[in-house]
């Protein structure tokens, strides 16, 4: 099966069967993926409101009722816990485990959100001749946290992680143009260039995700990246969350290429 080519359904189910494990950028190109973040109904108000606060890192795509795995508007049917090629499980900010399905620690007290992700856009860039090194180099994009302030809501608060795609000056004016256009899937680069301006020490060693090779004449261009809730979590240590491994997307059945 080219995975290239399926859709969002498909990508699902080969998921929920343990036949895909792996990062999800340039798989069913045209429909939107998404991050994931399960909270307790406890923090729900909290999340959501961190959401509504920082719509370009967390653009909020669908909310779930408690206890109900299925996110009705992005994709009936679907199952948060099984239909994620692999999860990350947090116990006080710490990382404890990346299974590939979650229903042995799903409650009846679960929130799960869908953010909006960067891999919905790069199929338009692509299309437009731009380079996607990630994809080039057929691993998972490089993400970074940095010093870039988010809006605090309640226990929520800390500093926005970035993904970095390089290209050239020219290159990077066009990708802006075309991602502004993808509001729900973090839209124009936040910064582009000296990557310590916004806190990165080192761009060949990125937090989450694989380094990919900058050229000659090529800049870093940046944008805010859905894996933002990840590292206040870390930081700011609920008691118990559920997130998608970074690069592991929920795939949505919204289709850019549907009329």
């Amino acid at each position: 099966m080219d995975l290239k080519h399926t859709t969002g359904r498909d990508i699902r189910q080969l998921a929920r069967t343990g036949e895909l494990n792996g990062p999800t950028p340039g798989l069913a190109r045209g429909f939107e993926q998404a991050n994931l973040v399960v909270v307790p109904k406890e923090l729900a108000f909290e999340f959501l409101l961190f959401c509504q606060r920082n719509p370009q890192p967390c653009p909020l795509l669908d909310v779930s009722d408690p206890g109900d795995p299925e996110p009705r508007e992005a994709a009936p049917g679907a199952d948060v816990r099984t239909d994620l090629p692999r999860y990350r499980i947090y116990r006080k900010g710490n990382l404890v485990e990346e299974p590939t399905d979650i229903r042995a620690y799903w409650r009846d007290d679960l929130v799960a959100f869908l953010l909006g992700c960067s891999f919905t856009f790069e199929d338009a860039l692509l299309e437009a001749g731009l380079p996607v090194r990630h994809l080039e180099a057929g691993c998972n994009v490089p993400m970074y946290r940095t010093n870039v302030p988010c809006r605090a809501a309640g226990m929520f608060r800390g500093t926005m992680t970035v993904s970095m795609r390089p290209m050239t000056p020219v290159q990077a004016k066009q990708a802006a143009a075309i991602s502004a256009t993808f509001p729900r899937s973090h839209g124009a680069p936040i910064h582009q260039g000296d990557p310590a301006t916004i806190g990165i020490g080192d761009i060949t060693r990125p937090d989450f995700g694989d380094p990919v090779e900058i050229r000659t004449g090529e800049i870093p261009v940046f944008w805010a990246c859905g894996v933002t809730p990840q590292g206040i979590i870390m930081d700011t240590r609920p008691e118990f969350c559920i997130t998608h491994k970074p690069g592991h997307m929920f795939v949505t059945d919204w289709c850019r290429r549907q009329s």
